[in-house]
């Protein structure tokens, strides 16, 4: 085992701090409000909807500082070791902050529970929109992107926008600089110093083992299943919803081996612990599909702390990547004490709930194809375009020669209790021309591949018929190339705010 030490430590502004953690559990946001005493920072829906909480995460990659937004409610106080923390209290110095600023000039604020919030992720889109010197003006699309996990129920977006688009023209405050040189410094002494975070208190344990062998020493060491933390947009929503107390957390985001892309000749490896921001430019050019997939996965918070592997190894049957990388014929690495095996990706789920992962293993990482996947379509179909589960997700990928089918896979989520291949469909396609008798063979073929549930989101006929027709849809994908998107945008052109 590595040096370890029994304090969480992180900058809280510009303030280094080192806290003692007396339960794994504890979010960030009730550390920054019950303990802290920075009220700004609210709670609306304790799930990580809202945006309320919305705070900056700041870690350093190649000696410098890359700034995200988070959700403070479902992110765990351990997950900041090593990091910035930058609140609403934080922003400004002698002057407002040019996010504050503009939120004042264009009225933004009306109840101001909701304020906050919306500053802190005004104040990254800001960040992100710099490129040293030059400023790149975010278009009416980034602004929905990076606000579509800030709810305000007051003053109809319109201002708010207009505050974002203003706050990105601005120049970053002096003191912003002067900031964020002090805590590189201090992030760099920390990060030179490789100890391993290990807190035992009377209700757990909370671990960030830092290699993945101590990751299997710590998996053969416990006496009980651990819980693998990532991203926590799963595992905050048991402790704040469910009220779960977990007695073994293994924090997996100090393990630099599964936090890597790697592009090879044939392949593209992901690491579990890549967060679903980081891997959207790799997965965008596989299919522009992929992109549109995973911006529609959940708002920027929730792409910014969830994980690759985090979404594939809760197992979830409505997961949005697992069936569009199954179409794709993904391969999981899974890693243990005698080194990794690899297994397809659809046989990791075995049924609802289970997985074939033993005790003492854990997910390293998905490795798919290199290059683009010209016939690859996937489409989500739910009843908001942001921040909503899905009902029903298809994703089909196929062979064509000489305009006949072959190694069809067609993947559909939510339909079945785990994500699962259509394989009749499939079948009844297999070195068939593409034509409206294959089409209907195969439609019919699907509808005995699944037998969906009826629940909350779809009813089991509802499901049935949308599954059809994103198979009709596909075919009209590869017998006529321009096929208008499901939504293309999150703001359809009418309701646009300019």
């Amino acid at each position: 085992m590595q040096p370890s030490r029994d304090k969480v430590r992180f900058v809280l502004g510009s303030t280094p701090l080192e806290i003692s953690l007396e339960d794994p559990g504890l979010t960030l946001l009730d550390y920054l409000r019950n303990q802290a005493c920075l009220t700004g920072t609210k709670e609306g829906c304790a799930e990580g909807d809202c945006g309320a909480c919305t705070v900056l995460i700041a870690e350093l990659y190649d000696n410098s500082l890359k700034y995200t937004a988070a959700n403070a409610c479902i992110l765990l106080l351990g997950m900041v070791d090593g990091k910035q923390v930058l609140t609403v209290e934080h922003l400004a110095s002698d002057t407002l902050h040019p996010a504050q600023q503009a939120m004042i000039d264009h009225h933004g604020s009306q109840c101001g529970f909701c304020t906050p919030g919306f500053v802190m992720s005004i104040a990254a889109l800001q960040l992100d929109v710099r490129h040293g010197d030059s400023i790149q003006t975010p278009d009416r699309e980034q602004i929905d992107q990076q606000l579509a996990g800030n709810l305000c129920r007051c003053t109809g977006y319109g201002p708010i926008i207009d505050a974002a688009r203003q706050a990105c023209t601005q120049p970053l405050p002096d003191y912003w600089s002067h900031q964020q040189a002090a805590v590189q410094s201090i992030l760099g002494q920390w990060q030179k110093q490789d100890d391993t975070l290990h807190v035992e208190c009377e209700s757990g344990l909370f671990a960030a083992p830092r290699t993945e062998a101590e990751l299997v020493t710590y998996l053969s060491d416990q006496l009980s299943p651990p819980t693998l933390l990532a991203g926590a947009t799963d595992i905050g929503l048991w402790i704040t919803k469910q009220g779960r107390q977990l007695a073994t957390l293994l924090y997996l985001g100090q393990i630099s081996s599964l936090k890597t892309v790697n592009r090879r000749e044939d392949e593209l490896e992901i690491g579990a612990a890549v967060s679903l921001q980081r891997a959207e430019p790799e997965l965008t050019r596989l299919s522009p599909d992929l992109g549109l997939l995973l911006r529609r996965f959940g708002a920027r918070q929730v792409r910014s702390q969830g994980t690759i592997g985090g979404n594939i190894a809760n197992g979830s049957p409505i997961g949005d990547l697992p069936p569009a990388l199954i179409a794709l014929g993904a391969t999981l690495r899974i890693g243990c004490a005698n080194g990794q095996r690899e297994i397809p990706l659809e046989d990791f789920f075995v049924d609802y709930g289970q997985q074939d992962l033993a005790d003492n293993e854990y997910v390293a990482s998905v490795v798919l194809p290199a290059h683009p996947q010209p016939h690859f379509r996937c489409w989500k179909i739910a009843k908001r375009f942001d921040q909503d589960i899905s009902a029903v997700l298809g994703a089909f990928s196929l062979t064509l020669v000489d305009g006949v089918v072959h190694n069809a896979r067609f993947c559909f989520g939510g339909m079945a209790t785990t994500p699962r291949r259509a394989c009749r469909c499939e079948a009844a396609m297999e070195g068939r021309r593409l034509d409206e008798d294959t089409l209907a063979e195969a439609q019919n073929a699907l509808q005995q591949d699944f037998d969906p549930i009826a629940d909350l989101r779809a009813s089991a006929r509802y499901r049935r018929t949308v599954a059809a027709n994103l198979l009709d849809k596909y075919f009209q994908f590869l017998n006529v190339t321009d096929v208008p998107s499901v939504y293309e945008f999150s703001s359809p052109q009418a309701f646009t705010h300019v």
